[in-house]
């Protein structure tokens, strides 16, 4: 039989090798019936989450990749608000300019950075799209870092909003601009991420261990950042490896990270070398990920209470980490605490909540289950673009 490039089609023509029902596939992978039977009528399959393939392939006994199969990024045009920043860099190049100004790039950039960081997404493109020329212009290893920092900004931003082969794009050439290792770990960190939500699992495992072979710092003499820069590059090969069925091979990977933050001792900030936060709280953020996906909420939920006691809310993680929290709420059926969750991450960044899939998920599972609903409900509904 010819191999089909549907998902929806593979997962119909798997269960039924397998002899199950629609329904005992529901019971046995924990995905519900109705997302099965949308899945398998290609209603679903554009928006379709990378744990949800996971759960099924598992009780199917495949990886997620024989599932998945994804075909590669194909061009196409980024959604109307992101135009700006994939045309800006698709435009030819500026002409290299060795006594271009170095210091209103760098002001410019810093600004840049803080409106991603605080997950301002569109008071960033504003901000990038005239930056992103100028910086092309400097023809400098200072010029190339500032170049690499912000293509790596936007290749992000494009992967956030599904515009991948933009991403990549800006990535390939962030890539080139890296005048040092660790500045190139970490757009390499940004890549695998991109390769992961494109369901390229063979590509950012590959690239992910090759990367964290080379990396791995020699532990008497490692800095903050080296550590960091390794750390990181585990924790992408954890989550590509786990999303795959790799299990064994994602809790080593967890395991190295969770060392490489006890010995960096602390909660490090993004800086000119890294795009997110690293230390001991981000390595409980994807441990949480990783007990989410392993249907594990108890123990979402000790994290987040221990991370809780132990300070306040930290990190470029916090929010995705609290969608994972939300997410735990809901398979506990604690749907109050679950939307509790969600309006806070509302309320912090409601631009990015907008952009996550997860989030909408996560509020149509508290719906389906409720026969009436809340007014914050509602207007969250209402936020996310979710039908009640």
């Amino acid at each position: 039989m010819p191999e089909t490039t549907d998902v929806g089609a593979r997962l119909r023509d798997l269960r039924k090798r397998r002899g199950l029902s629609q329904r005992e596939l529901a019971t046995a992978s924990g995905v519900s019936l109705s997302t099965i039977s949308k899945l398998e009528q290609g209603a679903t399959t554009g928006d379709v989450r990378l744990e949800t393939v996971h759960h099924l392939a598992t009780a199917l006994r495949v990886t997620t990749t024989r599932l998945l199969r994804r075909d590669p990024a194909s061009p196409g045009l980024a959604p109307g608000a992101w135009l700006p920043l994939q045309q800006a860099l698709e435009s030819p190049p500026a002409q290299l300019n060795d006594e271009a100004h170095v210091q209103p790039v760098t002001d410019g950039l810093d600004a840049a950075r803080s409106a991603f960081l605080d997950k301002r997404l569109s008071d960033f493109v504003t901000l990038a799209v005239p930056l992103l020329r100028d910086a092309d212009a400097l023809d400098h290893d200072t010029g190339r870092a500032l170049r690499s920092h912000l293509l790596q900004l936007a290749g992000s931003v494009l992967t956030q909003v599904h515009a991948y082969e933009s991403a990549e794009a800006a990535l390939s050439r962030a890539l080139d601009a890296s005048p040092d290792r660790l500045r190139a770990a970490s757009v390499v960190t940004t890549w695998v991420w991109l390769l992961i939500r494109q369901g390229r699992f063979d590509d950012a495992r590959a690239m992910a261990i090759q990367w964290a072979d080379d990396l791995e710092p020699r532990m008497s003499r490692a800095t903050g950042e080296d550590l960091a820069a390794w750390g990181w590059i585990l924790l992408q090969l954890a989550a590509t490896s786990l999303r795959d069925g790799r299990r064994g091979e994602a809790s080593d990977a967890l395991r190295l990270a969770h060392g490489a933050a006890v010995l960096t001792g602390r909660e490090l900030s993004p800086g000119k070398q890294r795009l997110a936060t690293w230390g001991p709280r981000t390595v409980a953020y994807k441990t949480a990920e990783r007990d989410i996906i392993l249907d594990r909420p108890d123990a979402v939920l000790r994290t987040a209470e221990r991370l809780s006691a132990v300070g306040p809310a930290a990190g470029t993680e916090h929010h995705r980490h609290r969608l994972d929290v939300a997410r735990a709420h809901v398979k506990m059926r604690q749907h109050s605490e679950a939307v509790g969750v969600l309006r806070e991450v509302h309320a912090a960044a409601p631009e990015w909540l907008t952009q996550q899939q997860y989030a909408r998920d996560i509020l149509s599972d508290v719906v389906e289950r409720r026969r009436t609903l809340t007014p914050d409900m509602r207007d969250l509904s209402e936020a996310l673009g979710t039908t009640v």
